[in-house]
């Protein structure tokens, strides 16, 4: 068979979908516009009675933070509305004491930069920006650990010491690594993101396409010593946000190194993830492996591995393409159905959204679901920005 190259994702959605995502942009555009008004450089996590609080005077380190200045990015790459891009400006700047806080940072300094410093840096050219995405990224590379190959995870709680702990969520901060060597042409830094996916696709990721939440290793020799339950029902089950992390991780792994193995892993996690979906009506439960009740659901699950299914259609010859990108639109809309408020008086687009299984919010709105959803929209009309 002649291999086809990719074609362009719009391309490939069917055009009942392409009209329902032209009204979900006019819907995007109207409830971002009276957020950005409403919100402005405080930093959202979950609305109280419809509403935000500033998490950034609770919490600067909070590893959502910088989330809602990723929104505004894309929406200022796709509006060229400058009201977007100075509001995320001032939430940058506010993240600057964090940076030089410093001691209640950890491995999700990516996700806390990559969205609001390299981004700017990348739609701008804004040489502090730049500066602040390479000083995450050099505190990123600062939580190597050479015995295991692994970036640490989280900083210790009282009484337990967590320098053996790597996390599946890592893979999603672990680009900030390729962006700073590309920009200082330093390998080192693209070196350690090699070796920590490497250490995750062997320890971390099951053979069936699922994966593990958290493995710990002895931090002196790297052995392998257990993998806990984290945020899922319990050891060996399948916390569906973990699956999402997976999915997207690796296939930000492949667009940056080319690996095919990281393609392949990407793969069997997205038929994994489809699968288990499949049977819930495109809308992921929190653990695709706890007991049947409670049902509740994740949509952040939904939204990241929409973007992950995104990635992986780009990286794939057209005859291959349609699986992922329908099962994308296919959750989209399923969460858009049942869980999504359009009302501008309101804060918070997706709900749904659980922080884990045992304990935390449960099927509420959060920030990242909200992020994922706009990224996920955008590219599909083609007009986003890669963020990772």
């Amino acid at each position: 068979m002649k291999v086809q190259p990719p074609q362009s994702i719009p391309s490939q959605v069917h055009e009942e979908d392409q009209i329902w995502l032209t009204s979900i942009w006019s819907n995007l555009q109207t409830k971002m516009s009276a957020e950005c008004a409403r919100i402005g450089s405080r930093i959202p996590y979950i609305p109280v009675d419809g509403h935000y609080e500033d998490l950034g005077e609770k919490d600067i380190y909070w590893w959502t933070n910088g989330f809602w200045p990723g929104m505004l990015w894309q929406m200022y790459r796709a509006t060229g509305e400058m009201d977007y891009r100075l509001t995320a400006e001032k939430v940058e700047e506010r993240l600057d004491a964090a940076l030089s806080g410093f001691t209640g940072l950890h491995h999700d300094v990516g996700f806390m930069w990559l969205h609001t410093a390299v981004a700017n840096y990348r739609l701008t050219g804004n040489p502090r920006s730049k500066t602040r995405g390479l000083h995450a990224a050099s505190l990123l590379a600062g939580r190597y650990n050479p015995a295991g190959q692994f970036l640490r995870a989280w900083n210790d709680d009282p009484g337990q010491n967590r320098a053996g702990w790597m996390i599946i969520d890592c893979l999603m901060n672990v680009p900030l690594l390729y962006w700073a060597s590309e920009e200082t042409q330093d390998p080192r830094y693209r070196d350690l993101a090699i070796l920590h996916t490497d250490t995750v696709l062997q320890t971390t990721l099951r053979r069936d396409g699922s994966s593990n939440h958290i493995t710990i290793f002895d931090p002196a020799d790297g052995s392998l010593l257990d993998h806990p339950g984290g945020q899922g029902f319990e050891s060996g089950s399948s916390w569906s946000r973990g699956q999402a992390w997976a999915l997207y991780g690796m296939a930000l792994g492949h667009r940056h190194t080319h690996n095919p193995d990281y393609l392949d892993a990407a793969k069997r996690i997205a038929h994994y993830f489809i699968a288990n979906v499949s049977s819930t009506g495109d809308l992921p439960l929190v653990d695709f492996r706890a007991p049947a009740e409670p049902v509740v659901y994740d949509t952040t699950a939904a939204m990241c591995a929409a973007c992950g299914l995104l990635e992986i259609a780009e990286a794939v010859p057209a005859y291959e393409q349609r699986i992922y990108i329908s099962a994308a639109v296919r959750m989209l809309r399923a969460t858009e159905q049942q869980f999504v408020n359009w009302n501008p008086e309101q804060d918070g687009i997706v709900g749904g959204g659980t922080e884990a299984y045992h304990g935390g919010k449960q099927e509420v709105p959060i920030i990242y679901g909200d992020y994922f959803f706009i990224e996920a929209v955008l590219r599909l009309l083609n007009r986003g920005t890669h963020l990772w």
